[in-house]
């Protein structure tokens, strides 16, 4: 897999009896298909948890989201202590642009969910905002916060 823009961490990778590759995800706790894009949502979760010290049972990962009318699958929803949403994460693939399209995504998810805080990544780069109630605008940051500073 892609070196990416993130801290090395190991992870339980295999393959399964149909030899496809897979990699166990500590947040539904169990093994899932190795894509490009899988590489990325592991490896950010692996940094919010263990350099930014997001609780994992905090984690929502791949679950569904209703959207005008369609079902649409979200990549990472972290809540707050609470049980509110706080961050919502779309992960792609380290060889897909980042683009206005994907802030689009992303947005029309949030329109359901209300985190106030997005984070789109490739895995190489990342874009970190919050939402600014007043303005009705997003806000980019710096870098990522712990998960007590958000």
């Amino acid at each position: 897999m892609d070196k990416l823009n993130l801290p090395d961490y190991s992870f339980r990778i295999e393959n399964d009896r149909n030899n496809k590759t897979i990699i166990f995800d500590p947040v539904r706790k169990k093994n899932v298909l190795l894509t490009c894009e899988e590489w990325v949502r592991q490896n950010m979760i692996r940094f919010l948890v263990e350099d930014r010290n997001f609780p994992i049972t905090l984690i929502s990962v791949e679950s569904l989201v209703k959207i005008n009318r369609l079902i649409r699958r979200f990549d990472v929803l972290v809540f707050n202590r609470k049980g509110e949403t706080l961050l919502l994460i779309e992960c792609k693939a380290p060889g897909v642009d980042i683009c206005q399209d994907t802030f689009d995504q992303v947005i029309a998810y949030n329109h359901s969910l209300k985190a106030p805080y997005l984070l789109v990544t490739n895995g190489l780069k990342h874009y970190f905002c919050k939402l600014d109630d007043q303005e009705k605008k997003y806000v980019f940051l710096a870098d990522i916060p712990l998960f007590t500073d958000l």
